[in-house]
């Protein structure tokens, strides 16, 4: 009895500390269980419905929206309204927090929801006014258009007020407002805003004259101007650096290709077009694909969330496409403010007074800033948001896109045409941003049009320049006649290609543009069109997948042939690259060796004597850099980093160092995909819990590079983040289908399966299918 007595109390006293971390352990465990039942629950009851039946206010009759494989919603309507109503709200099931930050960000209020971060970037689109030129465009669309924009309206309201939100809206705090008409005009007013129109770069060349020698500076402008220009003789400079570092500048990448090939060059006999577009790459995509079917209207393709229509795409009888065409449509003005009445603005010898709006900025958390914008005849005062005041000379912005202009009414015409005659008269309101549409029809046409509002300059090298403000003559002279502008209809090789190249020859009587993207991608494209017949559509499909680098293939030689190679790793460095295909392949070392000694030779000409915070300005700065390697020793700015050789080897010796200390002293062993890859970041993942969430994964190595017809411009941490978001082909044998890759797919919420399941097809090259008949999938109907 001794012996179990004691057995028994030594089970006692078992030391309670185990007791008591295990009960903890299992309290920790049901909390962690009960928290991600709670997240689970919570972030799947705003997962769209897909399937059932639901009301939607104001319909006139049912709709039915099916969702096939890839996510995509086919919407079947009795009647238009009817179909944009159905868009509106279906839109909003997948995307509307993204809506929700586009109608913020172009209108300058994302401060409201994120705090003193963002309040210089809302000051200034609050100062460029995308927002006060939506209104002004609402005024002059036609009763048709703005009631089929209050449908859509009407179905994102319906969204917002009956189901349940997004989780980032929980996230970030936001009360949805009700989506409006203005709301849309002003989204696409902010992708004109994407695609620029380079008034940076003349900022950036004004800079120029004011830091460096004539000679200098020349040779960074994107053409050497006839004459010097006069334009610093007779005011007080404008401090660019100072005043405009808060300036937001697009992306200098964003661009496209396209292409379209005659019948008489496709096996099917019917012409064939391909299109992809460049443009900043994130989660959720910035496309959002949709087939729209009501009497009079079966349209098939792609659109911003937010917008009513498909901007791009086909229907029963026509297909098109766009790329940008970069023209220079944007005009600093030096502006001479009058020193008593800072609200006056000379012009022509008299004092003109400006326009003058109060624009209130709330602020997350902090106190609620108003600002003062002030616009002249020319348009707003950019550098003042940021200036000192007392500064008597300024600088506004001219630009088309700040005018009324109907680009949303145009793509609802686009929509409806039925051949090249309907298509081109909608093009006739598509007026910013300005387009390079091909075009293809199953009545055999192909075609081609530079479309958009493009000003005439009285001399071409103005638009090198900021002008004076004050003088008529430095006025734009109207804008290119509709039927002038560069234009082809079935041209005799059977084929159109544009790739943000230079698009007329110099017997073209008006100016377009002196920042055209580099012309390798173009190249490629007429290369491989080049002699074939018989095409398919996958042929397409592996042109758009294409790495072939014809920079490289110009510029390779002149680098190895003035580059010492005195190492064993020089020498297998050098080896490599002399056994080198040319392609930008994600498992070759070859272009890792070769993008970063291009870069490394960008910082010995410019980093010594171009200040950080203008390089931003200097767009299409490869270009130049391109220019300066093939004019060598007689180049100003090669000579002063040293010379030719002095430049490149430098340069190679400092990518060397760079690679061995990154991936190792085995060239061999590099690749190009550890520097190079993709994961369509989401714009919370940032918050550091949020990442495992919103993004998925480790990047994914890719091929390609910025002047690969494959696409894929990357940022200083090796992440691809531009490039094309969309790709489309179609054959017009069977305009009842078509190919698409929207990467990274087509939901916007992270629980849906069509979060990210075109990720990989999207690095692969894989394509959908997608009808506008015959098509299965989910079944939502919605009811009135």
């Amino acid at each position: 009895m001794e012996t179990a007595k004691r057995l028994d109390q030594g089970k006692r006293s078992k030391p309670r500390w185990k007791k008591v971390v295990w009960w903890m352990g299992g309290i920790v465990v049901f909390l962690l269980a009960s928290a991600s039942l709670f997240v689970n629950v919570y972030t799947s009851r705003s997962l769209p419905q897909v399937e059932g039946e639901t009301q939607l206010t104001g319909l006139q009759a049912q709709v039915n929206v099916t969702r096939d494989e890839q996510g995509v919603p086919h919407i079947q309507a009795e009647n238009e309204l009817d179909l944009f109503r159905a868009q509106g709200y279906v839109q909003a099931q997948d995307r509307l927090f993204q809506m929700e930050l586009a109608r913020r960000q172009a209108s300058g209020r994302i401060s409201e929801v994120v705090g003193e971060v963002t309040v210089d970037q809302d000051r200034y689109f609050r100062t460029l006014g995308l927002r006060r030129a939506a209104e002004k465009s609402l005024a002059i669309y036609s009763d048709e258009a703005v009631a089929r924009l209050q449908a859509f309206a009407d179905g994102v309201n319906t969204f917002i007020q009956k189901e349940a939100l997004p989780p980032e809206f929980a996230m970030m705090g936001i009360d949805p407002e009700p989506w409006t008409p203005l709301d849309s005009l002003t989204i696409g007013k902010y992708m004109a805003f994407d695609l620029g129109g380079h008034w940076e770069r003349q900022a950036f060349n004004y800079f120029l004259l004011q830091n460096f020698s004539e000679e200098e500076a020349y040779e960074l402008f994107p053409t050497y101007p006839d004459e010097a220009p006069t334009v610093l003789a007779d005011h007080e400079p404008v401090d660019i650096e100072k005043n405009l570092t808060h300036a937001v500048i697009p992306n200098e990448f964003n661009g496209s290709n396209n292409w379209v090939v005659s019948g008489e060059r496709t096996a099917s006999g019917k012409p064939m077009l391909a299109d992809d577009p460049h443009l900043s790459m994130a989660t959720p995509s910035i496309w959002y694909q949709m087939h729209l079917d009501a009497p009079g209207y079966n349209v098939s393709g792609v659109i911003f969330a937010g917008i009513p229509g498909i901007i791009l795409g086909h229907n029963e009888d026509i297909a098109w496409g766009v790329t940008n065409v970069g023209p220079d449509v944007q005009q600093l003005y030096l502006e001479k403010r009058n020193p008593q009445n800072p609200k006056q603005f000379l012009y022509e010898g008299e004092w003109e007074e400006a326009e003058v709006w109060t624009e209130t900025i709330e602020v997350k958390g902090g106190s609620t800033e108003e600002i003062e914008v002030v616009e002249t005849r020319h348009g707003p005062i950019i550098s003042d948001f940021a200036a000192e005041p007392g500064n008597d000379t300024l600088l506004s912005l001219c630009w088309t896109a700040l005018e009324a202009t109907k680009e949303l009414e145009a793509v609802l015409e686009m929509n409806r045409a039925s051949d090249w005659a309907s298509f081109e008269k909608g093009l006739e309101n598509f007026l910013v941003p300005a387009q390079n549409f091909v075009f293809a029809s199953k009545d055999g046409t192909i075609a081609y049009k530079a479309n958009g509002q493009i000003p005439i300059y009285n001399d071409p090298d103005d638009a090198l320049l900021p002008q004076k403000g004050w003088e008529a003559e430095d006025e734009w002279q109207g804008f290119i006649p509709f039927e002038e502008l560069p234009m082809t209809i079935n041209p005799d090789e059977g084929a159109i290609a544009t790739a943000n190249n230079k698009i007329t020859s110099e017997d073209y009587p008006y100016h377009i543009s002196y920042n055209w993207a580099q012309p390798y991608r173009y190249q490629r494209i007429t290369e491989m069109l080049e002699g074939k017949d018989e095409l398919r559509t996958e042929d397409f499909q592996t042109m758009q997948m294409d790495v072939k680098n014809l920079q490289a293939e110009e510029f390779l030689p002149l680098l190895m042939k003035n580059t010492k190679v005195v190492t064993n790793l020089e020498k297998e460095v050098i080896r490599l690259l002399d056994n080198w295909n040319r392609e930008d392949d994600r498992d070759l070392a070859q272009p890792l060796v070769f993008h970063r000694w291009m870069a490394k030779i960008e910082e010995e000409l410019y980093n010594v004597d171009l200040p950080a915070s203008m390089q931003a300005f200097f767009t299409g700065s490869g270009q130049t850099t391109d220019e300066l390697l093939r004019m060598g020793e007689e180049s100003r700015w090669i000579q002063k980093a040293g010379g030719l050789e002095v430049v490149i080897s430098e340069a190679f010796q400092k990518m060397l160092a760079e690679l061995t200390e990154e991936y190792g002293k085995d060239p061999s062993e590099w690749k190009w995909g550890e520097a190079h890859a993709v994961e369509f970041t989401h714009p919370l993942s940032s918050i550091g819990f949020l990442e495992r969430f919103l993004n998925p994964g480790d990047p994914y190595p890719v091929s390609g590079s910025r002047v690969t017809v494959r696409a894929a411009g990357f940022n200083r941490q090796g992440l691809v983040n531009h490039g094309a978001s969309w790709r489309f082909v179609i054959d017009m044998t069977d305009t009842n289908e078509a190919y698409h890759v929207v990467g990274p797919g087509q939901s916007g919420h992270f629980r849906s399966d069509w979060y990210h399941d075109q990720l990989t097809s999207w690095v692969e090259g894989d394509y959908h299918l997608t009808k506008t008949e015959e098509y299965t999938g989910d079944v939502l109907t919605l009811s009135p």
